[in-house]
This record gives C-alpha cells, structure tokens and sequence, in this order.
C-alpha cells in the first residue's frame, strides 16, 4: 500500500518546490506517519510500509518507531542492501531509462548518504538485494513475521 511519498510531483510538490532537504524529507516523512496513524485508527489489522528515504539517520528511524508505540503497533525493520557495483549499475540503468522521479538521484548522492549512515541498532532483518527477488521476498517475508 501505499501511503505517501513527498517529492514526487502528483504528491503535492511541483517539480521547482522539491528542495531534496532535510527539512523537506522530514516533513514528508511526518505526514506519512499521520497518515499511518489515521488509517490504522480505522483499520488497526492494515499493514503499512513506510519507504521513500534511505533513513540513514537514527532520529529518522526514532520518529518511525516513537509514532508506531505511541499508537501501539508494532513495528519491523527491513534494511535492504547489496554490493557497490550493483548500486552503481542499478542508478545509472535507472538515469539511461529516465524512470526514476527524483532528480537527484545518482551513484554520487548514494555515496554521500553512505558516508553519514548510522548504523541501525534496533532488531532489523537484512535483505541481501544482490540475490534472487524469490530469495529477497523470503527473506523480508520472514523477518515481517
């Protein structure tokens, strides 16, 4: 399902109003909790993903985790990975295609990004993206349970 995802235009930015900040990410990310929230006030049983940033800062995945307790959800991480080369390969196939909507997007962001990683010390389950998508479904599959 999804949710929201801030920074694409038919979301509510206009291509000149995306900033590709912090701040703006912040704030997408906040109605995206709110929008959990209200949905899982009508429907707790819904299964939501929240997706969209790299959450390569703890407070960013802190936000997620205090907004999931303080509506009383549990809550899983999925932490998707997979070698230099195939990121590498995967932006530039994504760039020649033109496919991808945010204009920032490239091997040189993706490695700034990872400069400033911190690592995830909640319980997480990893996703080894270099294998197989049957294996990757698995993988996830069993870490949701």
């Amino acid at each position: 399902m999804r949710v929201l995802f801030c920074g694409e235009e038919e979301d509510g930015f206009l291509a000149d109003e995306i900033e590709y900040s912090s701040r703006q990410d912040d704030f997408c990310l906040q109605l995206m909790l709110e929008t959990a929230g209200y949905l899982l006030a009508r429907d707790p049983a819904r299964i939501i993903f929240l997706d969209g940033r790299p959450f390569s800062r703890r407070y960013q995945i802190e936000n997620v985790l205090t907004a999931a307790t303080s509506i009383h959800q549990s809550w899983r991480i999925l932490e998707c990975v997979c070698s230099e080369e195939t990121v590498r390969r995967r932006l530039e196939e994504d760039a020649n295609r033109g496919e991808h909507l945010a204009g920032n997007r490239d091997y040189a962001l993706y490695l700034e990004v990872k400069t400033r990683f911190e690592t995830i010390t909640h319980p997480k389950t990893l996703v080894d993206t270099d294998q197989p998508i049957e294996n990757c479904i698995r993988s996830a599959l069993a870490g949701l349970r």
